[in-house]
């Protein structure tokens, strides 16, 4: 058993110096091929790495944010516009009162990235705004969702969720509208992830 054991061991032993032996003349004989067949090689070993772990970051923030973890809104805005919107999506769906939440984000989006729609017929158009704690949604933005938030997307009300905050413009131009908006700052947005009652309960 031993003795078969060597024989194995150096049977392996041999096959991988022979291997070694056909590489180095293979790479004397031809080395700008193999220059490039490595360097190919070696980029995509950095590319699969790297996509990998720009998935794992991303599903790890959101899965912090879905558990409402101490740090949620700073995994929130560690995210890119659209994990955010996915990821504020994701909120809406824990509800059991949500039939439906679609992100709608994008280029000429009129101002609704997700469109949520309850089981009891409403349709609620959300406009995500991640911004870093000192960069304030201002009033334009209040203005382009009452624009288009009915008319356009035949919605029944309108949130706008942000990671920071509001300014006094945007808080007062909303206090001055027919049907005000829902106004979803970082508190908020920080007690509903931790399992608070969705925004559009009042």
């Amino acid at each position: 058993m031993r003795r078969l054991r060597r024989e194995v061991t150096l049977g392996r032993f041999v096959v991988g110096v022979g291997a070694l032996i056909v590489v180095i003349a293979t790479v004397r004989a031809h080395p700008v091929v193999c220059g490039l067949l490595g360097a190919l090689v070696l980029g995509v070993a950095v590319t699969v790495h790297r996509m990998r772990g720009g998935r794992f970051r991303e599903s790890r923030a959101r899965a912090d944010a879905r558990t409402g973890g101490t740090h949620s809104i700073a995994a929130y805005q560690h995210m890119s516009g659209s994990q955010f919107e996915h990821a504020v999506a994701d909120l809406a769906r824990r509800d059991p009162g949500v039939r439906a939440a679609t992100v709608s984000g994008g280029a000429n989006d009129r101002a609704l990235d997700v469109l949520v729609q309850l089981a009891d017929g409403r349709r609620i158009a959300v406009q995500c705004k991640r911004f870093a704690a000192g960069n304030r949604v201002g009033a334009p933005v209040v203005y382009a969702v009452n624009g288009t938030y009915r008319a356009y997307h035949r919605c029944d009300t309108a949130l706008i969720v942000t990671t920071s905050d509001f300014t006094q413009d945007a808080r007062r131009a909303n206090a001055e509208l027919d049907q005000p908006l829902r106004l979803v700052d970082g508190r908020t947005l920080s007690r509903w992830a931790a399992g608070g009652r969705p925004p559009w309960y009042p």
